[in-house]
């Protein structure tokens, strides 16, 4: 079950403007518009306690959680960067002293229609904070699913005629704060795509070992234009599942990287289009194997925001693409 809303159970923001027609069928079709978070106001460094993920609580524990002044211009490195390739880009509200940063969680498109995730409570602000957004929608197009429908954007990649979304299957998935997406938020997306094939990947989860954690599926994997993906095979927990992508993409097409590299993120990378991509700098063995490939590389200093377990990817909600 799924149900559509007219409006937001919450204060209106009135705007004259034109509406916005949703279209993402793929993660690499030109870009032309797209939500990218923001870092002001981000707020105190996070109690141990509250911390929604192991990499979080690694850098707070060492003294090393970042700065909210380097995480803003971070993020004003790839809004030029969308700039450039005259990507219109909105930004969330600012909420004053709240994380705001990885807007792909809080909702995702896929086709013509938007579905606003049921993510962790103590995030529930951030989808008022682009209330602005969804007014330029039709309002038949926003999609809330029921509350056991666990979901957040990052396990979510539309690829044509299919829908891969990362979960967690173990009967243990209560336990597990790093578990966003459970199986009942895929039979949803299987009732409301039914023409597409949702396929899902049992992922691994860990709350205290960043390394052996893939928060989302685009910590782990992601599929690039001219056919290629990125892969870590050790967060599959089902092998025929890791196979199954291997066999899709075709091995020769599959970049693989080390436990060391998902741990950094070189997964989180973001396609503007097929041929041009925003990578993280440090990422020198992914980022020379994407030129050996022709593919156009635009390196971003990303590794503060990192060590929150996001990256490119995850800081972005891309709403149209050609």
């Amino acid at each position: 079950m799924f149900f559509l809303k007219s409006t937001f159970n919450r204060k209106c923001f009135f705007y004259i403007c034109y509406m916005i027609n949703l279209h993402i069928t793929d993660e690499i079709s030109r870009l032309r518009s797209v939500v990218l978070g923001i870092a002001n106001s981000n707020g105190p460094i996070p109690k141990l306690e509250d911390t929604y993920d192991p990499k979080s609580a690694e850098h707070i524990k060492s003294g090393t959680y970042p700065k909210e002044i380097d995480m803003v211009k971070e993020i004003e490195s790839v809004y030029q960067v969308f700039k450039k390739y005259d990507v219109k880009v909105y930004r969330p509200e600012k909420i004053i002293g709240y994380n705001q940063i990885f807007s792909r969680d809080i909702a995702f498109i896929i086709d013509d229609k938007m579905i606003v995730s049921n993510i962790l409570p103590d995030r529930d602000k951030e989808i008022e904070a682009i209330q602005y957004l969804c007014s330029q929608i039709d309002k038949n197009k926003i999609i809330f699913l029921p509350k056991e429908a666990h979901i957040e954007g990052g396990d979510v990649m539309p690829w044509n005629d299919y829908v891969f979304v990362g979960t967690y299957r173990g009967n243990d998935y209560e336990d597990f704060i790093t578990a966003r997406t459970n199986m009942v938020a895929v039979k949803c997306l299987e009732d409301l795509f039914p023409t597409k094939k949702v396929v899902s990947f049992n992922l691994q989860k860990s709350n205290t070992i960043a390394r052996d954690n893939a928060l989302h599926l685009d910590c782990c994997f992601q599929p690039l234009g001219k056919g290629k993906c990125i892969i870590h095979k050790e967060a599959f927990l089902d092998q025929e599942e890791y196979e199954w992508l291997i066999n899709f993409f075709g091995k020769e097409n599959c970049f693989h990287i080390s436990k060391d590299e998902m741990y950094h993120m070189n997964s989180n990378i973001f396609s503007i289009s097929p041929e041009i991509i925003i990578s993280e700098r440090s990422f020198t063995r992914l980022n020379s194997w994407l030129r050996s490939q022709d593919f156009i590389v635009e390196e971003v200093f990303y590794g503060e925001i990192a060590k929150q377990e996001g990256l490119l990817r995850c800081s972005t909600m891309p709403l149209v693409r050609d």
